[in-house]
């Protein structure tokens, strides 16, 4: 299916993309508490608001 270099391709790119996004987020940790405060209460809302559509689809036609 896949070849043994196009498999230590994948694993290289995929340690390679995650140490780079956990360096990122690292440096700018501080940033993100001030330009990104109050996003999970929007979160949970967006979340809450998914539940409540499948919930009324759900009841509204197995009636």
């Amino acid at each position: 299916m896949f070849t043994q270099g196009q498999l230590l391709f994948a694993v290289f790119f995929l340690i390679t993309f995650l140490g780079i996004i956990v360096y990122s987020y690292r440096k700018d940790i501080r940033s993100h508490k001030v330009h990104y405060k109050g996003s999970l209460k929007i979160l949970l809302i967006f979340v809450m608001s998914l539940i409540g559509l499948y919930l009324i689809k759900y009841f509204t036609q197995n009636a």
